[in-house]
């Protein structure tokens, strides 16, 4: 059985999610692409093995997550098993619902039914009796608010969640579920959101602005844009890049001659503070403490190491913060 590091605690940065009581690495491990169905077992295992030495104790999963949907969950069900046992209080597991996951009209979006039975699948499939974060995964234009977080405070209330959150929120929805989880007194704590130094929407949507105002965390993910914020793509596409191998998230089209000139402008950027791409481009996402930690996705564990680096130096000048924006045309 995996024994971790001793040590594992000494250099990762928590952040507390708003004024709750939780506290989230900076850095989490997100098992959205490389912990499906056709991933290696053993490459699974030493991904969440150097994850946990290095201090990331959130392993951020939803119910669809793999290909195949559900399989992300199983898989880490299995590991969590054979290898983390004995540090299961050791670890934050968070999983979501919102999105499509089996046929007909209970299976998707916010309803109470939808969600209290995918929690229930989600339990089963991890092999755990609670997660620790419980989070709808989209907003539901039909289904009222109050029924969606009225199912998210239910599933506190059974014991099956500790803490509820909402992701792909904006902000004026936001305010709304807010209230109504106080009403329920429901441990609503962080908000999950993509963002990055190409994705603002949270900025213009009202969503960051929000959390602040109303001490909530924010997790982000897809903060190195599915790999464009990294050298990966400074010379070209490289064979065995995501857009060669997986193009449904990540498409050539994406990589344009405009978009390439802004990676590699960044990337000088970041030569000049010490870092690689990747870690000023977390760096920039942690740079204020409104977000609490920034989801990042892996197939080795060097990359876990690398990214885990951004948190030696969170702190930009003005002049560069204004580089950084007039690259981006912002």
């Amino acid at each position: 059985m995996y024994s971790p590091s001793n040590t594992r605690y000494e250099n990762m940065l928590y952040r507390r999610c708003g004024k709750s009581g939780l506290k989230l690495p900076a850095v989490s491990l997100g098992f959205w692409h490389n912990f499906g169905s056709n991933a290696c077992m053993d490459t699974m295992k030493a991904l969440c093995f150097t994850a946990f030495d290095n201090g990331i104790t959130h392993f951020d999963l939803a119910n669809n997550y793999g290909p195949i949907a559900g399989s992300a969950e199983e898989n880490l069900g299995v590991i969590l098993k054979q290898e983390f046992g004995a540090y299961r209080d050791e670890l934050i597991i968070s999983t979501k619902a919102g999105y499509t996951m089996w046929d007909g009209p209970y299976g998707d979006w916010g309803s109470r039914k939808y969600l209290l039975a995918s929690l229930d699948q989600s339990l089963c499939r991890l092999g755990l009796e609670y997660v620790d974060i419980f989070y709808h995964h989209r907003m539901d234009p039909e289904t009222p608010l109050e029924e969606t977080m009225g199912a998210l405070a239910q599933a506190v209330q059974s014991g099956k969640a500790l803490y509820v959150g909402l992701s792909n929120y904006n902000g004026e929805t936001l305010q709304k579920a807010t209230e109504i989880l106080n009403e329920l007194h429901c441990p609503f704590v962080i908000n999950q959101n993509r963002y990055s130094i190409f994705d603002r929407t949270i900025e213009k949507n009202g969503l960051k602005e929000a959390s602040s105002s109303l001490c909530k965390g924010i997790i982000a993910f897809s903060p190195l844009e599915q790999g464009l914020l990294t050298n990966r793509y400074l010379n070209g596409i490289p064979a065995d890049s995501r857009i060669r191998t997986d193009g449904r998230f990540l498409k050539e089209s994406a990589l344009s001659p405009e978009r390439l000139a802004q990676i590699r402008a960044l990337n000088e950027v970041a030569q000049a503070r010490g870092q690689s791409l990747a870690e000023m481009a977390l760096a920039w996402v942690l740079r204020d403490q409104v977000v609490t930690s920034v989801i990042v996705g892996a197939s080795k564990p060097e990359q876990l190491l690398d990214n885990i680096a951004a948190v030696k130096n969170l702190d930009f000048t003005v002049q560069e913060l204004a580089e950084i924006d007039r690259i981006c045309g912002v």
